[in-house]
């Protein structure tokens, strides 16, 4: 767009940056969210949900939906002002300026690399688990690079075989739901049926807002839509309604599951609170218990592709990320090169994937590795989600010309947004506190240093 900061897409293309393609569906945009969500994400924290919500785990994800519906929403704001790669760091630039611009990419970014880093950690455990003999972080590396390969393919390539795992995601996702069913009718609820709605002993507010803290890190992720805006066909509109499509099929998707599995738990919620060490695998107690074996490991395959791929999704919006942010300077230009022959941001790819495969391998190596490295990839998220709605107040209330901006659109709802993404932070563990503050702590020096630069440049000339 002329005016916000530079040259347009299409003038840095005649300056050997190059320009993405616009090869991308709907239907594509929607995979790829839902790839990076996986559908079946409750499935790993079931059991601390249950516990945490006193049983209401239903009802937390139905909260979560809506609370992360504020954010879907700033996206979709956001992104038909600026239809750009780059997501929350190019909205941040328009609605807050350059150097906020700057902070919300830094913090994505930790988001971005890390993400992906743990969805290959379980990808590797899954796999260990099924071919032991084979150790996880071997299984680990070879699932970054199978998936490397097919983003450096190109995004089309990409989106096309994440499509067929997708599908498989959610067809075993059918069976366990047509098995629970059956399960159901056949031999009756553990519990009563409005219990995952409810609680077990009445409902309990604290304890469901408590346990939406954790629940909200299941939706991470459907946010890397926007970062192919400069690849989508149809224009932002698609991409924005592709954002809010995602996060509400994930919702449903989420709470169904849940709600079934509630209702078949062999331990109740008071049982697994007292036994924390059995919350892991409680979704999977479920499974053995309720149906059977087989349908263990079908969901385990799944689990382990799907995690492949969730990484696959983030990968890709890690490098559109640095891509955008190189392309206005921000980072080293090298990663503004563009491939001619797959379209994609290969050099930035590159380096995502470096980055991801150093953390995932080093964290598979290690007994308290997912522990360490899952305890601070939401706070990335969660800061670059608070500029995300500052941002919507930024431009329409003070920086855009023209029409006065709807005081419920474009202040309230992103006011609500930015509460809701406040008491998720500060519910965050200790480490992921800490960890937050010291990547933005090394982002704001390198944006002082840039900015030091850029001052001293035309008296250097």
């Amino acid at each position: 767009m002329p005016g916000m900061g530079g040259a347009t897409v299409g003038e840095r293309a005649h300056d050997g940056t190059g320009a993405l393609r616009r090869t991308l569906s709907f239907r594509d945009l929607v995979v790829y969210g839902l790839l990076f969500i996986a559908p079946m994400a409750p499935v790993g924290i079931f059991g601390t949900l249950q516990a945490t919500s006193r049983g209401a785990i239903t009802a937390v994800y139905v909260v979560a939906t809506v609370a992360m519906a504020f954010t879907a929403y700033s996206y979709a704001q956001m992104v038909r002002v600026v239809p750009k790669a780059g997501s929350v760091y190019a909205y941040a630039r328009v609605g807050l300026g350059e150097g906020a611009g700057f902070v919300a990419g830094w913090m994505a970014m930790l988001d971005y690399l890390l993400i992906p880093a743990v969805a290959y950690l379980f990808s590797g455990i899954a796999l260990h688990a099924l071919v032991p003999q084979v150790h996880q972080w071997v299984w680990t590396a070879v699932a970054v690079v199978v998936t490397t390969l097919l983003n450096l393919w190109g995004v089309r390539t990409a989106a096309v075989v994440g499509f067929a795992v997708l599908a498989l995601e959610i067809a075993v996702l059918v069976v366990f739901v047509v098995t629970a069913v059956w399960a159901l009718a056949a031999h009756g609820a553990q519990r009563g049926w409005a219990v995952p709605l409810t609680g077990e002993g009445g409902f309990s507010l604290d304890a469901v807002l408590a346990a939406v803290s954790v629940a909200v890190l299941s939706y991470l992720g459907f946010d890397a839509i926007a970062s192919f805006a400069e690849e989508a066909s149809g224009g932002s509109r698609r991409v924005a309604r592709a954002v809010v499509t995602c996060l509400v099929v994930a919702g449903v998707l989420f709470a169904v599951q849940t709600y079934l599995a509630a209702l078949l738990a062999p331990m109740s919620a008071a049982e697994l609170a007292a036994k924390p060490g059995e919350q892991g695998a409680a979704f999977y107690m479920t499974v053995d218990s309720a149906v059977g074996g087989w349908l263990h490991d079908l969901v385990a395959v799944s689990k382990a592709i799907g995690a492949a791929f969730a990484a696959l999704a983030g990968q890709a919006a890690a490098g559109r990320l640095l891509f955008a942010m190189a392309r206005d300077r921000r980072l080293p230009g090298a990663m503004a090169k563009v491939d001619v022959g797959s379209g994609v941001p290969r050099r930035a790819l590159l380096g995502a994937a470096l980055v991801t495969l150093v953390a995932a391998v080093w964290a598979a190596a290690r007994d308290d590795g997912l522990d360490r490295l899952s305890s601070i990839v939401n706070v990335g998220a969660l800061s670059a989600f608070a500029l995300l709605h500052a941002s919507v107040i930024g431009w329409f209330r003070f920086r855009r010309q023209g029409a006065p901006p709807s005081v419920l659109r474009h202040v309230v709802v992103p006011l609500l947004g930015l509460a809701v993404v406040v008491a998720v932070v500060v519910e965050a563990s200790p480490t992921a506190q800490i960890v937050g503050g010291v990547w933005l702590l090394v982002g704001l020096v390198v944006l002082a240093v840039q900015h030091a630069r850029a001052g001293a440049g035309p008296s250097d000339a």
